[in-house]
């Protein structure tokens, strides 16, 4: 299961960057080991920076589990892009959430049970943001 959960994550960052591509931005996929930032991504003028941290589902797709640190990371130039990876007999749907890290510190939950605890992020809290990626300006 860890592997299938890994090949989740890859692959939602790998379809994240190539949306940014398709819009016109420079993305760079860094490795996976970075952490805090899953893409770094500029304008082609090279005029602005972001980092992107991306959380990907395809099996639950009411929330997001987070890392901890996601309340102290918050930058106007940090961003979250939430992916829900939906398989149906018709195909296949990939919703994105572009979200800034302000809200997603403001906005997780944290949980526990006798046996762990987990930060997490829901799908209610990531709607409005859904295909937001406008937040990034324009890449040209």
């Amino acid at each position: 299961m860890a592997l299938t959960n890994q090949l989740t994550g890859m692959r939602g960052v790998y379809l994240v960057a190539a949306e940014l591509s398709k819009l016109g931005f420079i993305a760079s996929p860094t490795s996976r080991s970075a952490i805090g930032a899953d893409i770094l991504v500029t304008d082609q003028a090279c005029q602005r920076a972001y980092s992107v941290q991306v959380k990907t589902n395809a099996c639950v797709f009411h929330f997001w589990l987070l890392n901890k640190k996601a309340k102290e990371q918050v930058s106007e130039s940090h961003i979250y892009v939430f992916v829900n990876i939906r398989t149906r007999k018709s195909g296949e749907t990939i919703d994105y959430y572009v979200v800034p890290s302000i809200i997603v510190s403001r906005k997780m939950v944290y949980s526990q049970s006798p046996k762990s605890e987990w930060y997490s992020f829901f799908l209610t809290d990531a709607q409005p943001y859904k295909d937001k990626w406008s937040l990034l300006g324009a890449s040209v």
